[in-house]
């Protein structure tokens, strides 16, 4: 329905700015161009593939800041504009459109949902701006006094508001996640790059009205700068994950456990954690700790056949995650990294959630892989459901349930390189 609705806004947009003309083509021109350099320079986070908010989070602020900046220009240099909703819509899809070329020549195919929700937004931010501003009716109600920020604020907050329901929707649809916890974490990334965004929107505006289209490269300067200091981010982020990775797979290629074993138990403890609802940052901390959740093996002379620990004695499972936090710890990962991964083999009400997640889905995988089972999923399934009194936690258990029944696990926004874990019988 997203789709839809900002494929027929285009659409209207194009036909009725065609047949009519463009207004002002010289601002619309700078407009453009703000835009397009936003688009060019966007480039979505290297482990973004298979995210449930991939796309999702601005990956073109300088782009975004300046679409909002056009749907609130009232002036220019003074002057009073004349453009409407539709030409406004119009030239941010035409922008936008110019800017994706590159990139789906260099193979990256545009995000169509970042570019439905940007439509649709924009076209909300100039729907309840420019008809009462062409109209007269908010110079009488508020002139030029400190109000008119202040509205232009509020607007700005509902539009943000607006396109972070959009984003959840469109991520709920995508990956059946529960769409509470992901419109939470829209909702939270507001507070960083969102803001931003919406500041740099009114700025841009404002300064038009005073200086014209000159006033548009000199505050596009900061959020290009911030948006390449992302990338850099993104990059360290990229590099530091596919360490934790790397070192995760010691355990299969010194034959611990089995091949792939420590990438499927991230993927499905991440997918179990979208469904608790977790947050990113701890969907973050429980994809670390479920990689390596394993690496205590390494301490063992004799190795447990398959890997598979759910077996062992209480006290022999304890001993090895609790190596397992001590190597961790010399890694450099978060101090909750090492909690989860040295307390993944207490009782689960002694656990924090995250070690509870990874001991239910590393026994599950343990089970299954090591088709002890006739029945293979639903009969792995049943075993931890009889053990729901003590060794792992019924809430997390009937997750892990949903989340197979609807196809196995995904990375979330985890477990790079992964991809969709197909289980037998999920």
């Amino acid at each position: 329905m997203v789709r839809g609705a900002a494929a027929a806004l285009t659409a209207l947009a194009l036909g009725w700015t065609l047949w009519h003309g463009v207004v002002e083509p010289a601002t619309a021109l700078a407009f453009g161009v703000l835009i397009t350099v936003g688009e060019l320079a966007r480039r979505e986070a290297p482990e973004a593939a298979g995210h449930a908010l991939a796309g999702g989070r601005q990956p073109a602020p300088l782009g975004s800041a300046g679409a909002l900046a056009y749907a609130l220009l009232g002036q220019n240099a003074g002057r009073p504009t004349h453009h409407g909703v539709l030409q406004i819509v119009a030239v941010v899809v035409a922008a936008a459109l110019v800017g994706v070329v590159p990139h789906v020549a260099t193979g990256r195919a545009p995000a169509l949902d970042h570019v439905a929700r940007r439509v649709l937004t924009v076209a909300f931010a100039a729907a309840c701006f420019q008809p009462l501003y062409n109209s007269g009716r908010l110079d009488r109600w508020l002139g030029q006094s400190p109000y008119l920020v202040g509205y232009l604020v509020a607007l700005l907050g509902l539009t943000a508001l607006c396109d972070a329901v959009l984003a959840a929707a469109l991520a709920a649809a995508r990956t059946g996640w529960p769409y509470g916890p992901l419109l939470r974490d829209e909702l939270r990334a507001l507070r960083g790059i969102g803001s931003a965004i919406c500041a740099s929107g009114v700025v841009m505006a404002l300064g038009t009205a005073v200086v014209g289209p000159w006033a548009l490269p000199v505050f596009s300067v900061p959020l290009l700068l911030t948006q390449l200091s992302f990338r850099r981010i993104w990059a360290v982020r990229t590099t530091y994950r596919q360490t934790i990775t790397s070192l995760a797979r010691a355990t299969e290629i010194a034959g611990y456990t089995r091949q792939g074993h420590a990438r499927r138990v991230a993927a499905l403890s991440c997918a179990v954690g979208r469904e608790l609802g977790l947050t990113e940052r701890d969907l973050t901390v429980l994809e670390y700790a479920a990689l390596m959740h394993d690496i205590g093996q390494l301490s063992l002379v004799d190795p447990v056949p398959s890997g598979a620990t759910a077996p062992l004695p209480a006290p022999e499972r304890q001993r090895i995650a609790r190596l397992g936090g001590e190597v961790a710890r010399q890694t450099g990962v978060p101090a909750e990294v090492a909690v989860v991964v040295e307390r993944q083999a207490d009782p689960y009400r002694q656990q924090p959630v995250a070690a509870r997640i990874v001991r239910a889905v590393n026994a599950y995988d343990d089970l299954v892989g090591g088709a002890r089972h006739p029945g293979g999923s639903l009969a792995a399934l049943e075993q931890l459901r009889l053990g729901t009194g003590h060794e792992y936690e019924p809430r997390v258990v009937e997750c892990l349930a949903r989340v197979l029944q609807r196809g196995g696990g995904r990375p979330a926004g985890a477990a790079a390189g992964a991809g969709v874990t197909a289980y037998p019988g999920g």
